[in-house]
């Protein structure tokens, strides 16, 4: 990763009359702003306005379980080589951690733009596009929709139309080819006034390509497509932040073959569905044998799609079983904190 230095550096990243005045306090004490680009086990790879360092955290940010993620702004006292805080955020995407129960992975942060990335036609689902657009619209940024590899199907309107469906217009969609060119250009404009854009889709589905076509050069590898099933094969390994030399920065990610949700704004996602909640005859209808129920009716004349009504159902309950764990959790991390107090005044007692 390699980034040329200029007078408007820390601008060009993404800073602003807002993060300078989060940062007071930290220039008082004679810290240095940086963005996190890559974030390695025990170090992150920054940028500042002097250049490239790289930096481990303090040990207590890990012990306040405040980690940088690849997108933060932090403090950096230089002098001993370290990051020592970490800006508020104004926006995360974050999804459930894989294998573990209920913790958070934070995938990027202070991001404007979330670029949702789907190829055409075998990787494109409308299911996992909803999972996507619930993520990414309680992140409080952006969403856009991406379709790309247009250049391997014969009309790519079908595949709007459902992504329309899916959408319901609330968010834009582009349609584009890396490998032609066609619609490229429409992706940069969400990048004006340094604006933060992050890639998010499976593995494959051209994110590295659309990076290097963006810069205008090969700032990531990339493989050839398979030739069964025109999909490429995985070579982003670790989330990076590049700043782009037409404007803009933009955050590629490696595929993900799951995403589970951490948290997810529903209401925005299935505004459809929940309108037709709105009209059941009792406000705490189940759906289920209830007298006019809007939503039974819906399924039965078509007007909702059962497909869009599973998959709000299925991703409810897996928001509220994941509630359930978080508050297990935290209650038994109240109670062992608790015992550990109570430990020490009997101690003290004793003395």
């Amino acid at each position: 990763m390699t980034v040329s230095t200029t007078d408007s550096l820390l601008q060009r990243l993404g800073w602003d009359d807002g993060w300078e005045a989060a940062f007071a306090e930290h220039r008082d004490a004679g810290r240095t702003p940086a963005r996190v680009a890559v974030q390695h086990r025990g170090a992150y790879d920054l940028l500042t306005e002097a250049g490239e360092l790289r930096a481990p955290a303090t040990a207590r940010l890990a012990r306040e379980e405040t980690l940088p993620a690849v997108g933060d702004w932090v403090a950096v006292d230089a002098g001993r080589g370290f990051v020592d805080a970490v800006l508020p955020r104004r926006t995360a995407i974050s999804r459930k951690e894989v294998f573990t129960s209920a913790r958070e992975q934070v995938l990027a942060a202070n991001v404007d733009v979330a670029f949702l990335v789907q190829a055409l036609p075998r990787d494109f689902n409308t299911r996992r596009l909803e999972r996507y657009l619930a993520m990414a619209w309680e992140s409080g940024s952006q969403p856009v929709v991406v379709l790309t590899k247009t250049d391997l199907v014969d009309d790519v309107e079908p595949w709007l139309a459902d992504v329309e469906a899916t959408t319901l217009g609330a968010c834009p969609v582009v349609a584009l080819s890396a490998l032609t060119g066609e619609h490229v250009d429409e992706i940069r404009t969400f990048l004006d006034g340094n604006r933060t854009a992050v890639l998010l889709g499976s593995s494959g589905v051209g994110k590295s390509t659309l990076v290097n076509t963006l810069a205008g050069r090969e700032l990531l590898e990339t493989n050839e497509v398979r030739k069964g099933d025109h999909r490429g094969r995985h070579t982003t390994t670790h989330r990076e932040l590049l700043l782009l030399p037409g404007g803009g920065v933009i955050l590629d990610t490696p595929g993900m073959r799951e995403l589970h949700l951490w948290e997810g704004d529903l209401e925005q996602t299935f505004g459809d569905v929940e309108q037709v909640a709105a009209e059941c005859r009792f406000s705490d209808c189940g759906h289920d044998r209830e007298p006019g129920c809007a939503v039974r009716a819906g399924l039965a004349d078509g007007t909702l799609s059962a497909e869009r009504w599973q998959s709000y159902v299925k991703l409810q309950r897996e928001l509220a079983a994941l509630e359930l764990r978080r508050n297990h959790l935290l209650r038994t991390e109240r109670l062992r904190e608790y015992k550990i107090r109570a430990r020490a005044n009997r101690r003290k007692r004793r003395k």
